[in-house]
Parts: structure tokens; C-alpha cells; sequence
């Protein structure tokens, strides 16, 4: 089909899918040079040709409350997609992550006659396993971010594709922590931690006493240890300084925003269990991962979690390579002993980075060009 014209639908629902479909619209663009493409998506994708049916913002809901309070406008908003493309319908559609509006939609369209696709799995190898039956009904083909996830599609005859994460792409090999350090301002020498507390208001509340308190142990032991910490926005800068001055002698810089150039900077890494942990792969940070919930919702996951591991370097690479603790085990004392042999034993951090570059080079696939191959094995499938 090289060459000639392709119209597809897409829809992304938040920011972060928003940069995935546009890199995937990108690469499809160079294969089909009179690419149309409807539904719905952020600025990204609309710089790409997305027609956007509705603002992508009316789709980005978070927790578990708005959501419900939305319900109505959000499966009218899905009603009126569905109708879209199956009086206009599309060679093919593509959900962006945002499981739980996408698969039903998938699902519909599927059943219409369309092909479908899917960019990010849901975390079927972890938790809710049962969703695989669901999927495999939803879509043609399944596109993973991590090498992992293909196995348990292909466990069910669910065709799925790895292609790679757009990070690793855009994430050079070699780290100059030097110019980092200038960038932000900061001391050129001296050993640096960085402390991650996450970037929601609950785990900030859980994490960052526990962090600043292991980080006050920490210069306790040695005067000379700097640190940094990233605030994700205003409010949680608001929410952080309100802590500092029960740590007031701590040597720590507040910035906010830019952590992923914090941990480019840091000799290590404190942080909470997340997406940020793979950035800090991806620039070689060493770190320890820790965690916390309210009592009820550790509970719930515990119960339902079917993975041995929570952070995601260690699902990676398949062992405990990262220290990683979680609830009860998230101490102060036990996040000093974490942390410290990171900052004062050259062979952990070493071999920690070492796995590191061998993880990033296996994500480093040329994920838009991944994704396009296979968008075109689902045509081509479909053609015959």
C-alpha cells in the first residue's frame, strides 16, 4: 500500500499518548504521503494532520472519582466516535493507551468490520489478567512498549508487536553530568542524590517526610552529600516547601520541573516507584525505588499485583537489580542502606549501569517506524 492513500482513525486521551500518536503519525506520514486521520488527539498529533473530533482534554480525567462525576459526557463523547467511523469508516483504528475508553471502542469497531490496533498494553502481566479475553477481541493487533509484553498475548494466539519505547530513541547513551549540573546550577562537585517523591499530591504526602528524612540520616553521616529535588509542577512545589523547613539545615536545591536533567545531574536516585524510574535507566542514574499507599489500597493492589516485582527496571531486567521497597519496608533506615552503598560503591552503581545501557540499547528500536510496520502488517492481513 506504499504510496498511495491511507485514512485511519486514532484517538488519544492524554498528554503522554498524545506524544506517541504523534511520532506514530509521523512515520506512518512517510509510507503514505496523503494520510488522513480523524478522531482525537492533542496539539502533537493535530501538527501531524489529525482532524480532532473533541478537545483530547475532555478525555484526561485522573483517580477514581472525576472520572464517575464525567461518566455521562465521556460515553457520549465515545457514542459519537463510534458513530463517526462506522458511517465513515477508516482502513484502520488505533487506540493510544487510555484502556478503559479505548477497548470497548475497539471492540464495536472490530465487530463493525474495521481492523484495529493498539498502542500500549495494559498491564495484563501484572494485574487483572482476565482483560487479555477482552483484548483479543478488541483489536488485530496489540503494539508494546516492552519486549515482556508480547508473551502473554501470544499465550492467548493474540497477535502483538514490540516496538520499542520512544524514550530510549530520544535518550542519548552517554550522559554529561557535568553540563547537567551547570544547567541547573549546580555544584559542579561533591557527591549528589536526587529525591523523587512522585508527582501526585497522595504519593508526594506518603513519600517526601520519608525521603527528607532519609536524606537528613544521610548527611548526618556525611556533611559533604548534596541534595536535589524536582517538584512536578506548582502544586507540588507549594506541597514540598510547606515540608522543608522541618529540614531546614539539609544542603538541598528545589527545582521545579525538570527531573529527568535533576537525574541526568544526581550521583543517584531516591524515587518513587513509576515511569520515573525508567528515565532514570535511560540516563544511567543509580537508584533505589520505593513506595506507599494508605493501608485499604495496599490491601486491594497486594491482593490483585501477579508480578514479583514493582519497579519496572527489575520487570526489565527480570531479577532484583534495583533495590526496591515498598510499604511497610519503605523506612528510613532501610532507604539509608539502600541508598548509600549507590553513593559510595563504585562496583553496585557500575553494575547497575551496566545493565542499564544493555536495557536501553534493547528499547532503542526506532519505535515510530516500529509502530508503522506494524500498522501495515495489520493491513496487509487484512487485505488478503
Amino acid at each position: 500500500m506504499a504510496g498511495r492513500g491511507l485514512r485511519i482513525g486514532v484517538l488519544a486521551g492524554e498528554a503522554s499518548g498524545d506524544i506517541l500518536g504523534a511520532r506514530l503519525l509521523a512515520a506512518l506520514r512517510k509510507r503514505y504521503p496523503e494520510l488522513q486521520v480523524e478522531g482525537i488527539g492533542g496539539p502533537l498529533m493535530q501538527a501531524q494532520g489529525l482532524d480532532s473530533l473533541f478537545p483530547m482534554e475532555r478525555l484526561s480525567v485522573m483517580g477514581f472519582v472525576e472520572p464517575l462525576k464525567r461518566l455521562p459526557e465521556l460515553l457520549r463523547i465515545r457514542r459519537s466516535v463510534y458513530q463517526h467511523f462506522l458511517a465513515n469508516p477508516p482502513d484502520i483504528f488505533i487506540g493510544i493507551d487510555s484502556p478503559d475508553f479505548c477497548l470497548r471502542l475497539e471492540w464495536k469497531l472490530r465487530r463493525a468490520g474495521i481492523a484495529t490496533a493498539h498502542l500500549v498494553s495494559p498491564s495484563v502481566w501484572a494485574w487483572r489478567r482476565g482483560r487479555i479475553r477482552k483484548i483479543g477481541r478488541a483489536v488485530d493487533r496489540m503494539l508494546c512498549l516492552f519486549p515482556f509484553e508480547t508473551a502473554i498475548y501470544q499465550q492467548h494466539a493474540i497477535a502483538a508487536d514490540f516496538v520499542g519505547h520512544p524514550l530510549a530513541d530520544e535518550i542519548p547513551v552517554q550522559i554529561d553530568r557535568t553540563a547537567a549540573r551547570a544547567e541547573l546550577g549546580l555544584p559542579a562537585s561533591g557527591r549528589l542524590l536526587a529525591l523523587l517523591p512522585g508527582s501526585r499530591g497522595g504519593e508526594v504526602g506518603l513519600l517526601a517526610p520519608l525521603f527528607l528524612a532519609t536524606a537528613q540520616r544521610l548527611a548526618r553521616a556525611d556533611p559533604e552529600l548534596g541534595f536535589v529535588l524536582p517538584a512536578a509542577g506548582p502544586e507540588r512545589l507549594a506541597q514540598l516547601q510547606a515540608l522543608l523547613p522541618a529540614f531546614s539545615e539539609l544542603p538541598l536545591t528545589l527545582v521545579e520541573g525538570r527531573s529527568r536533567e535533576v537525574m541526568m545531574a544526581a550521583d543517584a536516585v531516591l524515587l518513587a516507584s513509576g515511569t520515573a524510574t525508567l528515565e532514570a535507566l535511560l540516563v544511567q542514574c543509580p537508584m533505589a525505588v520505593a513506595y506507599r499507599m494508605s493501608p485499604l489500597s495496599w490491601a486491594l493492589v497486594s491482593r490483585l499485583v501477579q508480578t514479583p516485582f514493582a519497579a519496572l527496571p527489575n520487570i526489565l531486567a527480570g531479577r532484583a537489580l534495583v533495590p526496591e521497597l515498598i510499604q511497610d519496608a519503605a523506612t528510613v533506615e532501610a532507604l539509608v542502606a539502600a541508598v548509600q552503598p549507590l553513593l559510595y560503591n563504585s562496583q553496585v552503581t557500575r553494575e547497575q549501569q551496566q545493565a542499564f545501557a544493555s536495557i536501553h540499547q534493547a528499547l532503542a528500536l526506532g519505535f515510530g517506524d516500529r509502530c508503522a510496520d506494524a500498522v501495515a502488517a495489520v493491513l496487509e492481513s487484512r487485505s488478503h
